[in-house]
């Protein structure tokens, strides 16, 4: 499993892919409790804070979304427009119906992430919408791994290559980042063929809400992992998912997504699922006892 350790020394790098690498597919017994948008239970979500709080936590992993702004910037977002996670509507009365796209990284930057009825009057509140090259220092600073979801690709011609020019710029296209560190992941099975075109020793994750045993075979010939909603997995989907070998010769992993009950948690953990997102990851870990 996925193992953190601060390595410093010359000599001791070269050992980091074995300590960082996880395991080819989980212990059933202690599936991989990864970070959902940070972790956005515990601060507002795709926020330089949600990562820190997932860090303090202990978790290893975190998954984050990433669009692009109106001038090229890429920015960490979960929705198409601003409103439910921050004070666009205050800010930009006029600007409605506020789609990420249609505002410049500066007139996000004086957004605030935290300004939804869950964080105001918190110590969050205050939070702001990071680009991505930031969260990929934090997280290199915290030595966390990152699921990172293209959000809306179809809305964004050319954010593969943006994505992948971004992540070359902060050092997470050299071996090490790509073997151990970085996953990304889609809805969209077209975005990611991209990746995988453009860098094939990418590994890559397809999210599907349903599910969808009969199209394992064909998620099988270009991604490494599976993020089905957590309703929907079932002992016969990991089963067969876990029979297939994704384009790095490993079994096809099983990360569903939103698990936020102690039960949801324990039912996964049962069907062998290989880890799972959480909106609450500390709770989660001690569910699971890590």
């Amino acid at each position: 499993m996925f193992k953190r350790t601060r390595i410093t020394t010359s000599v001791a790098l070269t050992l980091s892919v074995s300590v960082f690498a996880p395991a080819a597919h989980a212990d059933p017994a202690t599936p991989l409790v990864i970070g959902h948008r940070g972790a956005a239970g515990l601060a507002p979500e795709n926020t330089l804070e949600a990562v820190d709080r997932a860090d303090r936590a202990g978790i290893d992993w975190v998954e984050v979304d990433v669009q692009r702004s109106k001038d090229g910037v890429l920015v960490l977002m979960h929705d198409q427009d601003l409103v439910r996670t921050t004070d666009a509507e205050q800010v930009f009365p006029h600007r409605a119906p506020w789609k990420v796209g249609d505002f410049t990284y500066a007139e996000l930057n004086r957004l605030r992430a935290g300004a939804s009825p869950q964080w105001k009057a918190s110590r969050y509140e205050r939070a702001g919408i990071p680009t991505l090259g930031q969260v990929l220092d934090r997280l290199d600073r915290n030595n966390q791994g990152l699921l990172l979801e293209l959000k809306w690709p179809g809305n964004s011609p050319g954010v593969v290559q943006d994505t992948l020019r971004v992540l070359a710029r902060k050092g997470w296209l050299d071996a090490h980042h790509v073997h151990n560190r970085l996953y990304v992941i889609s809805f969209l099975a077209a975005a990611l063929k991209t990746v995988r075109k453009e860098r094939p020793d990418i590994k890559l994750g397809i999210c599907d809400e349903r599910a969808s045993t009969g199209k394992l075979a064909s998620y099988a010939r270009f991604a490494d992992a599976v993020n089905p909603q957590h309703p929907a997995t079932t002992a016969d989907f990991v089963r067969r998912a876990h029979a297939l070998k994704g384009p790095h010769g490993t079994p096809l992993k099983v990360w569903p997504y939103t698990v936020n009950s102690s039960t949801q948690a324990r039912r996964l953990r049962d069907l062998r699922v290989d880890g799972f997102t959480t909106d609450f990851p500390d709770k989660m870990k001690h569910v699971l006892g890590h």
